[in-house]
């Protein structure tokens, strides 16, 4: 068998899809990371696939070593969410060959199916939060997370501020109860000093985690965050690889490891970095708060590892792109059984799908000084 083609087609929810056709008619697809830079990342895939074409696909471990190795930074982003795509594709396409799905090639499931959590949106108003989170609720979600900053946060804010961010939080819980968990995404959005306020007024309405409390690139800032507070501390959705998840777990900086599957490396990859937290008791939650495809994709890494914890499920079970969404049912994805990936791509829900414009989107600024803010 070998890799004839690769196409990249751009999708509306902030992804891309890669298709890797072979001469025995197998298509294995896959979910590089977009973010802003699609076609970027495009052209890296199209700079590899100079090496796979000709190739066959079932190659996995040497293609990616092969590729990885010859970047002259391993750690870019953009040549990891390549990476990534391709990784998941040509494993589709072994498991299709196989017919069988890739979490079985993976030594078989661990779990019958698989939590995951839903978010939940609002403006400024807290009852709004609340309201979305009972919506959320009746979907059938037993786990939601928020980003509750709808502006920016100042390096440190007036207290007007932290309480229009806790009281977003405390409508939330009060209107889902215990049962419900409700987890925090601070989304980078505040410096460490206000990390720590923040978090020692939410502490009452206990999150399930709070995610990305600061920026990933300095670990020290990060684990002093995480001896603040009684909440479990989770990031990890902008590291690549074992090595960008090394200092986190070898610190015991986070409580939980949330590595994307669009550019942590892959499904390989992300199983990898699981095995290196569970030495040290560190779960995951996985990131994918894009396309359908990376969470399949995810799903399939998580039903084989032991420390899963949940999984993000930002880009729905595939209702308009996949012929058959993922089952979702009472907060869990049940275990697929198609083989590959487990999905088989709608070529009406692709079209309807696809992106057309490419611009920038994801700028903020502060209201009083219009100087730029993390986003």
């Amino acid at each position: 068998m070998k890799i004839r083609k690769m196409e990249v087609i751009p999708l509306i929810q902030r992804g891309l899809l890669l298709k890797i056709y072979t001469d025995e008619d197998l298509t294995g697809y896959g979910s590089p990371m977009n973010y802003e830079h699609g076609r970027t990342v495009e052209r890296a895939i199209h700079d590899m696939a100079d090496y796979l074409i000709g190739r066959d696909p079932r190659q996995i471990e040497d293609h990616w070593q092969a590729l990885f190795r010859s970047s002259y930074s391993r750690q870019m982003p953009v040549m990891l969410s390549a990476l990534s795509g391709i990784e998941q594709a040509c494993l589709d396409i072994l498991g299709k060959s196989l017919n069988a799905p890739v979490w079985r090639l993976l030594g078989g499931s661990c779990r019958d199916r698989l939590r995951v959590y839903g978010g939940v949106g609002g403006g400024q108003a807290p009852e709004d939060y609340a309201q979305n989170a009972i919506s959320r609720v009746e979907e059938g979600f037993t786990a939601l997370k928020t980003t509750p900053f709808p502006d920016p946060v100042r390096y440190i804010d007036t207290p007007a501020m932290a309480d229009r961010i806790v009281a977003r939080v405390a409508a939330i819980r009060e209107a889902v109860g215990a049962d419900i968990d409700v987890a925090v995404d601070f989304h980078r959005a505040v410096s460490p000093a206000m990390a720590k306020i923040l978090l020692k007024e939410l502490e009452p309405y206990r999150p399930m985690f709070v995610e990305e409390p600061t920026h990933p690139e300095n670990i020290d800032a990060l684990l002093e965050i995480s001896r603040s507070t009684t909440i479990p501390i989770a990031t990890g959705e902008r590291n690549t690889t074992r090595w960008g998840f090394r200092e986190i777990v070898e610190k015991k900086a986070a409580a939980i490891l949330q590595p994307d599957i669009r550019h942590c490396g892959g499904i390989l990859e992300m199983r990898k970095i699981a095995a290196m937290a569970e030495v040290h008791y560190i779960a995951l939650a996985p990131h994918s708060a894009a396309d359908p495809v990376g969470v399949a994709a995810s799903i399939q890494a998580m039903a084989a590892t032991p420390n899963f914890m949940i999984q993000e499920f930002g880009g729905g079970a595939g209702d308009a792109m996949f012929v058959e969404p993922l089952k979702f049912d009472n907060g869990f994805i049940e275990l697929p059984q198609g083989p590959g990936l487990g999905f088989e791509i709608s070529e009406e829900g692709l079209e309807a799908n696809r992106l057309k414009d490419w611009r920038l989107r994801n700028m903020r600024r502060h209201s009083e000084d219009n100087s730029v803010s993390d986003f």
